[in-house]
């Protein structure tokens, strides 16, 4: 079959390798689509523990073409996602019920073969079925799940004043989740652009562009809207001086979620004493294990819209293009599809 597979960091080809063989209690499945996500730029540069050599994309969905002989539940030519993330059960976190923070954690296109490729084997139990979604409406449902995650990380209280920095496809899906889920009021801050005008058809109340040359513009306009800052306040981007800049629009006994997929050398400054006398809490988002079948019900129910965010659409030997579209942030959000 042809994939895109990395002997290295930066060190991909498109080139033949062999067919996944499936054990008895995993699917085969031929890849319909697969997103490309900011985690598989970090993959592209070494980071978030890959092991090479690797086929990446964890944003996979298509139908089953041969079943293990102990997998029952599902057919051939069922049209399926999968949820790419495993755990060993045996690790100090495993053990004490924190599955999530898994000294081992392993994930489809990160530690084992991934969707960039026409075929990939699958444990039966990660894989759910999809019946009205498009392959294109499809790869966004790891990214909802995520995205539900993070709400619960959140656990804003009904009737909140929230912001949210970062109009990119999962920031797209925190929007909508958040206003579904009871804030009274959320702000979107991004650059203008399509994605910002996305933001606002789909969720946003208020949107304020991001000047990159004039950030006082965008900070003016903040606080008009919310003098007294926010009760929760999202960074989206993976913009470590994003992140920063966003503590200042957290009110007093505010949340600041860190969601945004930043580089691992990143760090930014904090005054605690801000911490002490405001009482603000700071958390982190990092993925999820068990919000697919969530996920999946807002997508399948049309409750969450994301029929939009995937903006290109690119055969699997146009990776490189993808890569670079990616970077550039142009667009909304790429697919690459094996058979096109």
């Amino acid at each position: 079959m042809k994939a895109i597979v990395y002997d290295a960091p930066r060190n991909f080809s498109y080139r033949d390798t062999a067919d996944p063989r499936i054990n008895a209690d995993e699917v085969l499945i031929r890849v319909h689509a697969c997103g490309l996500c900011g985690t598989d730029l970090h993959i592209h540069i070494g980071e978030f523990g890959p092991r090479f050599p690797l086929i990446p994309g964890h944003e996979f969905t298509g139908e089953i073409t041969e079943l293990g002989s102990e997998v029952s539940g599902f057919r051939v030519g069922q049209r399926v996602v999968a949820n790419s993330n495993t755990v060993c059960g045996t690790c100090f976190y495993c053990k004490r019920g924190d599955p999530l923070l898994c000294e081992n954690l392993g994930a489809y296109g990160v530690t084992l073969n991934g969707g960039f490729a026409e075929y990939l084997k699958v444990k039966a139990d990660r894989v759910f079925a999809i019946q009205n979604l498009s392959a294109r409406e499809a790869v966004m449902v790891e990214p909802t799940a995520c995205a539900i995650h993070g709400t619960e990380v959140l656990d804003a209280k009904p009737g909140s004043d929230v912001l949210l920095f970062g109009a990119g496809p999962t920031g797209q899906v925190l929007a909508q989740l958040i206003k579904l889920n009871g804030a009274a009021r959320l702000v979107v801050a991004a650059p203008p652009g399509p994605k910002l005008e996305l933001a606002a058809r789909l969720a946003a109340d208020e949107v304020v562009p991001i000047d990159r040359q004039n950030s006082e513009t965008h900070r003016k306009r903040l606080r008009e809207l919310s003098p007294k800052g926010f009760d929760y306040v999202i960074e989206a981007t993976g913009v470590p001086a994003v992140c920063q800049e966003a503590l200042n629009f957290v009110r007093r006994r505010g949340t600041l979620l860190a969601y945004g997929v930043y580089p691992e050398n990143a760090s930014v400054q904090i005054n605690p004493f801000d911490l002490f006398r405001g009482e603000i809490s700071i958390k982190g988002s990092f993925a999820q294990l068990d919000s697919f079948a969530r996920a999946l019900a807002y997508l399948e129910s049309g409750r969450v819209k994301v029929n939009e965010i995937v903006t290109e659409e690119l055969p699997l030997a146009h990776y490189q293009q993808a890569l670079d579209l990616a970077w550039s942030r142009k667009g909304i959000k790429t697919a690459l599809v094996p058979n096109a």
